[in-house]
Protein backbone atom coordinates (compact mmCIF):
# COMPACT_ATOMS: atom_id res chain seq x y z
CA UNK A 1 0.00 0.00 0.00
CA UNK A 2 1.25 3.48 -0.81
CA UNK A 3 2.04 6.07 2.07
CA UNK A 4 0.18 9.29 1.23
CA UNK A 5 3.19 12.27 0.68
CA UNK A 6 4.20 14.32 3.97
CA UNK A 7 2.59 17.06 3.73
CA UNK A 8 -0.78 15.84 2.92
CA UNK A 9 -2.39 16.75 6.42
CA UNK A 10 -1.27 20.08 6.33
CA UNK A 11 -2.80 20.81 2.87
CA UNK A 12 -5.77 18.94 4.54
CA UNK A 13 -6.28 21.71 7.35
CA UNK A 14 -5.38 24.50 5.33
CA UNK A 15 -8.27 23.86 2.76
CA UNK A 16 -10.87 23.31 6.06
CA UNK A 17 -9.26 25.96 7.54
CA UNK A 18 -10.19 28.17 4.02
CA UNK A 19 -13.41 27.10 3.77
CA UNK A 20 -14.32 27.34 7.37
CA UNK A 21 -12.81 30.95 8.17
CA UNK A 22 -15.30 32.98 5.57
CA UNK A 23 -18.54 30.90 7.29
CA UNK A 24 -17.27 31.60 10.91
CA UNK A 25 -16.89 35.80 9.95
CA UNK A 26 -20.52 35.72 7.87
CA UNK A 27 -21.91 33.55 10.74
CA UNK A 28 -20.71 36.47 13.28
CA UNK A 29 -21.15 39.14 11.62
CA UNK A 30 -24.95 39.00 11.31
CA UNK A 31 -26.84 41.78 13.45
CA UNK A 32 -28.69 40.66 16.07
CA UNK A 33 -32.77 39.81 15.08
CA UNK A 34 -35.07 42.44 17.33
CA UNK A 35 -37.23 40.73 19.92
CA UNK A 36 -40.16 39.34 18.61
CA UNK A 37 -43.72 41.15 20.40
CA UNK A 38 -45.71 38.16 22.26
CA UNK A 39 -48.73 36.66 20.39
CA UNK A 40 -51.82 39.08 21.43
CA UNK A 41 -49.23 42.27 22.25
CA UNK A 42 -49.53 45.40 20.13
CA UNK A 43 -46.96 46.56 18.19
CA UNK A 44 -46.31 51.12 18.33
CA UNK A 45 -44.45 51.91 15.39
CA UNK A 46 -41.44 54.31 15.74
CA UNK A 47 -42.67 57.99 15.78
CA UNK A 48 -42.05 59.96 13.09
CA UNK A 49 -40.15 63.32 13.75
CA UNK A 50 -42.55 66.67 12.68
CA UNK A 51 -41.41 68.30 9.34
CA UNK A 52 -40.08 64.55 7.86
CA UNK A 53 -42.86 64.68 5.60
CA UNK A 54 -41.16 63.69 2.03
CA UNK A 55 -44.05 64.15 -0.28
CA UNK A 56 -43.46 68.16 0.38
CA UNK A 57 -39.98 67.90 -0.50
CA UNK A 58 -38.64 67.90 -3.89
CA UNK A 59 -36.67 65.01 -5.05
CA UNK A 60 -34.35 66.80 -7.68
CA UNK A 61 -32.61 70.00 -8.07
CA UNK A 62 -33.06 72.25 -10.72
CA UNK A 63 -30.90 71.85 -13.84
CA UNK A 64 -27.79 74.17 -14.39
CA UNK A 65 -30.05 76.18 -16.86
CA UNK A 66 -27.77 79.45 -18.42
CA UNK A 67 -31.23 81.14 -19.30
CA UNK A 68 -32.58 80.57 -15.99
CA UNK A 69 -29.44 81.09 -13.71
CA UNK A 70 -29.01 84.23 -11.48
CA UNK A 71 -26.25 86.11 -12.95
CA UNK A 72 -23.83 88.42 -10.94
CA UNK A 73 -23.44 91.28 -12.49
CA UNK A 74 -19.81 91.81 -11.63
CA UNK A 75 -18.80 88.41 -12.45
CA UNK A 76 -16.57 87.80 -15.25
CA UNK A 77 -18.28 86.90 -18.33
CA UNK A 78 -16.69 83.39 -19.91
CA UNK A 79 -15.90 83.72 -23.59
CA UNK A 80 -13.92 80.76 -24.23
CA UNK A 81 -12.15 77.47 -22.83
CA UNK A 82 -8.54 76.38 -23.93
CA UNK A 83 -6.27 73.78 -23.60
CA UNK A 84 -7.36 70.60 -21.59
CA UNK A 85 -9.54 69.67 -18.82
CA UNK A 86 -9.07 68.96 -15.99
CA UNK A 87 -4.87 69.62 -15.60
CA UNK A 88 -4.00 72.29 -18.69
CA UNK A 89 -7.21 74.12 -19.45
CA UNK A 90 -7.57 78.12 -19.27
CA UNK A 91 -10.62 80.22 -18.86
CA UNK A 92 -10.66 83.48 -21.59
CA UNK A 93 -13.09 86.11 -19.49
CA UNK A 94 -14.36 89.34 -20.07
CA UNK A 95 -15.16 91.53 -17.16
CA UNK A 96 -18.24 94.23 -16.74
CA UNK A 97 -16.14 96.82 -17.93
CA UNK A 98 -15.12 95.03 -21.15
CA UNK A 99 -11.33 94.15 -20.48
CA UNK A 100 -10.34 89.89 -20.83
CA UNK A 101 -8.15 88.06 -20.16
CA UNK A 102 -7.13 84.37 -19.42
CA UNK A 103 -7.28 83.15 -16.24
CA UNK A 104 -5.78 79.71 -14.80
CA UNK A 105 -8.00 77.70 -12.16
CA UNK A 106 -6.55 79.21 -9.10
CA UNK A 107 -6.03 82.20 -10.11
CA UNK A 108 -8.38 85.55 -9.43
CA UNK A 109 -9.45 88.43 -11.72
CA UNK A 110 -10.97 91.31 -9.88
CA UNK A 111 -11.24 89.85 -6.69
CA UNK A 112 -13.38 86.55 -8.58
CA UNK A 113 -11.64 83.49 -8.10
CA UNK A 114 -11.65 80.97 -11.05
CA UNK A 115 -12.56 77.77 -8.73
CA UNK A 116 -12.84 75.03 -12.01
CA UNK A 117 -13.51 74.25 -15.64
CA UNK A 118 -15.96 72.29 -17.17
CA UNK A 119 -16.29 71.92 -21.34
CA UNK A 120 -19.22 74.67 -21.11
CA UNK A 121 -18.99 76.81 -17.67
CA UNK A 122 -16.10 78.46 -15.45
CA UNK A 123 -17.09 78.52 -11.55
CA UNK A 124 -16.08 81.70 -9.94
CA UNK A 125 -16.10 82.47 -5.98
CA UNK A 126 -15.65 85.57 -3.95
CA UNK A 127 -16.29 85.46 -0.26
CA UNK A 128 -19.21 83.03 0.44
CA UNK A 129 -20.74 83.73 -3.29
CA UNK A 130 -20.70 81.46 -5.87
CA UNK A 131 -21.30 82.04 -9.72
CA UNK A 132 -21.47 79.53 -13.03
CA UNK A 133 -20.82 81.68 -15.54
CA UNK A 134 -21.30 79.60 -19.02
CA UNK A 135 -20.30 79.92 -22.81
CA UNK A 136 -21.87 81.89 -24.79
CA UNK A 137 -24.69 79.87 -26.87
CA UNK A 138 -23.32 80.19 -30.54
CA UNK A 139 -26.54 80.83 -33.11
CA UNK A 140 -26.73 78.75 -36.10
CA UNK A 141 -26.30 80.68 -39.16
CA UNK A 142 -29.11 81.13 -41.39
CA UNK A 143 -29.39 78.47 -44.28
CA UNK A 144 -29.12 80.06 -47.95
CA UNK A 145 -31.39 78.77 -50.49
CA UNK A 146 -29.58 77.05 -53.22
CA UNK A 147 -29.43 78.74 -56.50
CA UNK A 148 -31.97 77.24 -59.36
CA UNK A 149 -30.51 74.96 -61.59
CA UNK A 150 -30.47 75.37 -65.02
CA UNK A 151 -30.26 78.96 -65.11
CA UNK A 152 -34.33 79.24 -65.57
Amino acid sequence: MRRPPAGAPWLAAAALVALAAPALLLWRAQPPLPIAAASGETVVPAPVPPGADGAARRLFLDPLDPARAPAAEDAPKLIGIAGRLPDAAIAMVRAADGTSRTLAPGESYEGWRLESLSPDAALFSRGGRRVRSFLPAVEPEPEAEPDAVGGQ
